[in-house]
């Protein structure tokens, strides 16, 4: 059976081999002269350039859902050709309930689900047929609860074959992978296989003495489950293998991977299993004292309740930030830009007492401030960093974000049906900043115009000119032409597709992060429209 922990979309979004841990060992600046840094902490877009949204989980294939193949692969080239050198994507991390990569077992780890099994097929650990039930799944969409019966005991499958044959992989050696990454991956793979021996149920139902990692070790569960752990850990060495040859295909074709930090950690996750000192927790239960979330707004007369456990950022500031700078080092090791989630939460975050039904009731919190940021710039001065500031901004955050000099965000379909001072309009942006026509939790442009008020479906029209009949192409072409220095579009608007290739619909737990694109749509869209965004590249210098 699938988990059974239960968790909150938020509505508003905003692990590496050991080659890539090296690589990510910048300079370290003195203390000092991190804080005393004239200026903006960071400074870093400085050039134009165009971007396109796609979760690898859309990627077509008869796998199940999309894997690193060929279909990466074949996407890569058409960016490249395309003349666009950013591929945005969602957290990679394993996904459970809800299936939503803001919602993961762990910060450092990734999805097993998008490691391709052909490669392990042409090694002798699985067999043709062993395939055949995922090939039987639909192509269109994503079955996760049938991804999760079948996808995860065929890597365990795999596992098993490579221990009896000790069968070779281009993966590099798959023990000094576990050592290079026991700082996580221990952790990570004991949580992992308690899970699977308690049904999936969460940590804080489990018994007393292996609710924390500390104390788990010594339960003889630790030895009993010794092949589970190993076998977790196969797929991390499979997903991180597979990963690192996927973004050297992107650098040999000019292409860089925006990834996505989630400003929070699900609260069943080895992250908060493993660091509960870190987090606001009951110690005698494992259950949040306060959760994250926003208080009632125009949008919502009840705020969002997101359920997160929230960070004691006074632990956090003592041993300098130890845990944020050991969870981005990871991550820039995987990808070249990283989009910082919910931003306004690092300046004051809306704190929720545990339980709640609804968000009406909690406190502004003071967070890190410029302190986490002026450490990020001392572990990582090159460090290329994109703020989600979307939603009300308070003048301190407007502060903050000046502070560190990060690019902020702005979204297209927030910028109609006001007046001419709405800060989305594009003779309003900024040059460091990144635009979208909708992110990951927007409806298509084409659904979004289907269903918005007439008054801003006119509003768009006359200020950008145009009939509406190709309305996400327009913003397309809009978002080209924008002062901002980075423009992402995604992929179903690029394919001109409907609301049924949402990705995410906030707020609603279960149904989100299906849709995946069909090769046909792929193979019109390279032959009708490479030229075209080339062109537009051309013309607005991207």
């Amino acid at each position: 059976m699938k988990p059974t922990h239960p968790v909150r979309e938020k509505i508003t979004r905003l692990v590496p081999p050991p080659q890539a841990l090296a690589a990510i060992a910048a300079p370290q600046a003195e203390p000092d002269e991190a804080a005393d840094h004239p200026g903006p902490l960071f400074s870093w877009l400085q050039k134009r350039g165009a971007g396109v949204l796609l979760h690898p989980t859309c990627l077509p294939g008869d796998q199940g859902i999309g894997v690193f193949d060929a279909h990466a692969v074949r996407f890569l080239d058409f960016l490249s050709r395309a003349g666009i050198k950013h591929w945005q994507l969602c957290p990679l991390g394993p996904t459970g309930y809800g299936d939503s990569p803001y919602q993961c077992f762990s910060a450092f780890a990734g999805n097993p689900y998008l490691v391709d099994l052909l490669p392990l097929v042409r090694a002798g650990l699985l067999r043709e047929s062993d395939l055949a039930p995922l090939r039987a799944l639909p192509t269109d969409r994503v079955e996760y609860g049938a991804l999760y019966r079948l996808k995860l005991p065929l890597l365990s499958a795999a596992h098993a074959a490579y221990r009896a044959k000790a069968t070779p992989l281009p993966y590099g050696d798959f023990a000094a992978f576990c050592a290079s990454q026991a700082g996580w991956l221990d952790s990570y793979t004991y949580f992992r296989a308690l899970k699977d021996h308690f049904a999936g149920r969460p940590w804080w139902e489990w018994p007393a003495e292996l609710r924390q990692h500390h104390t788990a070790v010594a339960s003889p569960l630790y030895a009993r489950l010794a092949t589970q752990r190993e076998s977790h850990a196969f797929s991390q060495y499979l997903f991180f293998g597979q990963w690192t040859a996927l973004r050297a295909a992107a650098r040999e074709r000019g292409v860089e991977f925006i990834g996505d930090v989630p400003i929070f950690v699900a609260a069943d996750s080895a992250d908060v299993w493993a660091n509960p000192e870190l987090f606001e927790l009951d110690p005698a239960t494992g259950r949040p004292l306060a959760v994250a979330g926003v208080p009632p707004d125009y949008f919502s007369a009840d705020g969002q309740l997101w359920g997160n456990p929230l960070y004691r950022w006074e632990v956090h500031a003592a041993d300098g930030y130890r845990w944020w700078l050991a969870r981005l080092r990871a991550t820039f090791a995987l990808y070249d830009i990283v989009r910082i989630d919910h931003f306004r939460g690092f300046d004051a975050y809306w704190r929720i007492p545990f339980p709640a039904e609804t968000a009406r009731h909690g406190a502004w919190v003071n967070g890190p401030g410029a302190a986490l940021f002026r450490a990020i710039r001392h572990a990582f001065p090159a460090a290329r960093i994109i703020a989600e500031d979307l939603g009300v901004q308070t003048p301190s955050v407007q502060r903050l974000l000046a502070d560190t000099g990060l690019p902020g965000m702005l979204v297209l379909q927030f910028a109609w049906g006001s007046d001419a001072t709405n800060s989305y309009l594009p003779h309003n942006a900024a040059p460091n900043t990144v635009v979208y026509p909708g992110t990951h939790d927007n409806d298509t442009t084409l659904g979004w115009y289907a269903a918005a008020p007439e008054a801003e479906r006119d509003h768009a029209r006359r200020y950008l000119r145009v009939s509406g009949r190709e309305i996400g192409w327009d913003f397309i072409r809009a978002s080209y032409a924008c002062a901002s220095r980075l423009a992402v579009v995604s992929l179903p608007d690029l394919l001109s597709l409907d609301t049924s290739a949402r990705f995410n619909t906030p707020g609603k737990a279960e149904g989100n992060w299906q849709w995946r694109y069909r090769g046909e749509q792929f193979a019109r869209l390279a032959a009708d429209s490479t030229a075209y965004l080339r062109e537009l590249a051309q013309l607005y210098g991207r």
